[in-house]
């Protein structure tokens, strides 16, 4: 990724600490020892980590954004 923004490179930190944790759940840190199907499953947490997060962050930063706007005069 180039140039990641701070919300990308947060949610990468999750996604990490999401694999990390599956790792950790099957007792493996080996990438190359794992299996296909948890391969399948360690990048399934790292994915699904990141998307969460990104999530969580754009609405906060939706939050933010819409306390800026000021009201409509009419």
């Amino acid at each position: 990724m180039i140039d990641p923004t701070p919300n990308e490179m947060q949610a990468m930190s999750v996604g990490g600490q999401y694999g990390g944790e599956y790792l950790e759940s099957i007792g493996k840190s080996d990438l190359a020892t794992l299996t296909e199907t948890e391969w399948d499953c360690f990048l399934d947490a790292v994915v699904t980590g990141y998307c969460d997060q990104l999530r969580a962050l754009v609405g906060q930063d939706r939050t933010r954004l819409d306390a800026m706007t000021p009201e409509v005069p009419f």
